[in-house]
């Protein structure tokens, strides 16, 4: 399989129209545990001209034990960084696409306490369908571009650096419900997570709305 090296093509052509660049990317979408999460970095322009990060790819398609290192790497070559958060809990009250949008949101809004001022970027959202408008945030400048995680660097730091945080937070919830074994499985649909699931029901971190007896098993 070719694996496709991102570029900043995008990005340097969106920051021709504003100043700064916001990139979104999810992860934890499909799981049957734990938050969804949503990494946002910006860059400038003097990012965009910097050397990617060696490695630097959509974080599924980046090793398990290198993507600690290149998510640091990645931290350091944007100019900040955020992850937001929606529980599920809240994914169950509102539903998946919307609690994305609640997710991304708050992700923007950590932005500001580094000075980012999300209504003069252009936000790149990863995927087909802009979940962040209906969410409250209509006022900004939304760009959906299909595999941004895979094609456009800023996605895939915002990919990596969301994936190793969610990630780390599903260790430690390991700790309360180890039964689960989510510091293996992350809270996707693997045999030991469905098998416990089956012997001990849920706990208060599963999707209950979901029809997780249904979930493919992944792995």
């Amino acid at each position: 399989m070719t694996v496709v090296e991102p570029r900043l093509t995008l990005e340097r052509r969106l920051l021709r129209e504003r100043t700064l660049l916001i990139a979104c990317d999810e992860v934890g979408r499909g799981a049957l545990a734990g938050p969804v999460a949503v990494g946002a970095v910006a860059i400038d322009a003097r990012a965009a001209r910097r050397r990617i990060p060696a490695g630097l790819r959509d974080s599924k398609l980046v090793p398990e034990k290198r993507r600690a290192d290149v998510a640091q790497r990645a931290i350091d070559w944007v100019g900040a960084h955020a992850i937001g958060y929606a529980s599920a809990a809240e994914i169950d009250e509102v539903g998946i696409i919307r609690a994305l949008g609640t997710a991304a949101l708050r992700a923007i809004d950590q932005l500001r306490s580094f000075g980012v001022v999300p209504e003069d970027a252009s936000i790149l959202l990863d995927g087909n369908h802009d979940y962040i408008s209906p969410a409250g945030g209509a006022g900004l400048s939304i760009r959906v571009q299909i595999k941004a995680d895979r094609d456009c660097a800023s996605a895939a730091a915002a990919s990596v650096i969301a994936k190793v945080a969610r990630d780390a937070l599903m260790v430690t919830l390991h700790d309360e419900h180890p039964a689960y074994e989510w510091a293996h499985n992350k809270g996707y649909a693997s045999i030991a997570h469905r098998t416990a699931i089956r012997e001990y029901g849920l706990s208060p971190y599963h999707r209950s709305s979901w029809a997780i007896a249904d979930a493919p098993t992944l792995f």
